[in-house]
């Protein structure tokens, strides 16, 4: 069997869809390209906003038109919402966001079915209840040896409930992936060749509330370190309430991790926030910013920002400006806000139009880039070791540990890691040479 993967949204669906690649290829099937004459066409789809619910559809359409007599599979956060909207677009298997290996063998047996009889118009749709989920679905990551960069799993769902989000909806509550089971696959992919293992998951600062208090985020990463010592870690997005000073200290301590943090922050408002129902105040998300830089010092850290929530003023919108300025971060995620059926948020008064969603997006990321700008020229005369990724016109690329994205003259250093020194910065990225 031929097939190809179309994956949209965030690292934890990438990770996803890498785990079902591999089932796949280890029974034997082979990947092919879009349009390559695909026996089954899968898309994992997203659905944290309206306009990923779009692509998602979009996808679908795409590949049934590209591929017309493949099996059409879709799972994801979209199928799990909306399985009968996925159908009528002449999906042949609708499963959600969970069960990767019944996804496998559902279209093993329909792709059968069909070699067997051309004819065959059997379709199967299966999302299961996502509010009933209680065991952390085991995968594994990866998708071949001597790449680069891994993403491990090791949380999934979330018991938030923010406003404007579907996700608890779409993934269930929170659940985890026990510390050692975590050391043991980030020793696999270390192994395999990969030099940076990003530990991902739906909210990971939520990760070990599901067991009573026997473990926590910051065991999950220790435990990785310990067993995969020769690849460095990354850690995906955090809850900014959850960053302490105990926190940062207690990640001060593991070794392999990078200096870089994600910050789910969202507005610097705290009026803003609390429709958002966001369960922090601005003053926490500055004291995060503070503890991890008290730690690491010279860190990236980088956040999201909602552009335009519904009842944000002008003002407000100015106060989250002024916010994201005083903590001079490194890079910016920004979108204008989506409404998405369903949400608290979708039904409140005050919606933006928009055109000031689209403004408020552009100022912030201005701001941003001008922030971007100013921690590449921070940079500058700083030795970084950079991990190396790609190379063209005898100039490789890579990224430091703290997320600047730097460009160094030379070959030969994909997937190595080399101390540079910074030389000059180069609008948000920055020029250096290696060894100095």
């Amino acid at each position: 069997m031929r097939f190809c993967i179309e994956t949209l949204g965030c690292k934890v669906n990438q990770f996803e869809s890498q785990a079902v690649e591999a089932a796949l290829t280890a029974r034997g099937h082979s990947v092919c390209a879009p349009g390559d004459g695909c026996d089954a066409c899968i898309v994992n789809t997203c659905s944290v906003t309206a306009e990923s619910g779009r692509k998602s559809r979009q996808a679908v359409r795409r590949l049934k038109r590209m591929e017309g007599g493949a099996v059409i599979a879709v799972c994801g956060c979209y199928a799990q919402l909306s399985p009968g909207d996925a159908a009528s677009l002449g999906a042949d298997v609708v499963m959600g966001a969970g069960d990767r290996m019944k996804l496998v063998d559902a279209i093993e047996r329909l792709c059968e079915a069909r070699r067997k009889n051309p004819g065959e118009t059997g379709r199967v749709i299966d999302v299961g209840d996502a509010s009933s989920r209680r065991e952390f679905e085991k995968l594994s990551g990866g998708s071949g040896g001597g790449r680069t960069r891994a993403l491990l799993k090791i949380q999934d769902g979330c018991d938030n409930h923010c406003a404007y989000c579907v996700i608890p909806r779409a993934r269930g509550r929170g659940r985890s992936l026990p510390p050692d089971e975590v050391g043991a696959q980030a020793g696999r992919l270390s192994g395999a060749g990969y030099r940076e293992i990003v530990i991902t998951g739906i909210e990971i600062s939520s990760y070990g509330n599901d067991s009573g208090g026997g473990y926590s985020l910051s065991d999950a990463v220790r435990a990785a370190a310990a067993d995969a010592p020769e690849a460095r870690l990354r850690l995906g997005s955090l809850w900014p309430g959850a960053v302490t000073r105990e926190f940062a200290r207690a990640l001060a301590e593991i070794p392999g991790l990078c200096p870089h943090f994600h910050l789910s922050l969202q507005s610097g408002c705290d009026k803003t926030l609390r429709r958002m129902g966001r369960r922090y105040a601005a003053a926490d998300a500055a004291s995060a910013v503070r503890a991890l830089r008290g730690e690491f010092p010279g860190c990236g850290i980088t956040a999201d920002l909602i552009a335009g929530f519904p009842g944000e003023t002008d003002g407000e919108f100015s106060e989250t400006l002024d916010f994201i300025e005083k903590c001079a971060f490194s890079r910016m995620h920004i979108f204008p806000f989506s409404a998405r059926p369903g949400t608290a948020a979708a039904a409140m008064p005050d919606q933006q139009t928009r055109d000031v969603k689209r403004a408020r997006a552009a100022a912030a990321r201005a701001l941003a880039g001008c922030m971007s700008r100013e921690f590449a020229r921070s940079n500058v005369g700083a030795a970084a070791d950079v991990l190396f990724e790609t190379e063209s016109g005898g100039v490789s690329a890579g990224y430091a540990g703290n997320y600047l994205r730097v460009y160094a003259p030379g070959g030969g250093m994909r997937n190595l890691t080399r101390r540079v020194v910074i030389t000059r910065a180069i609008g948000e990225d920055a020029f250096g040479v290696v060894g100095g």
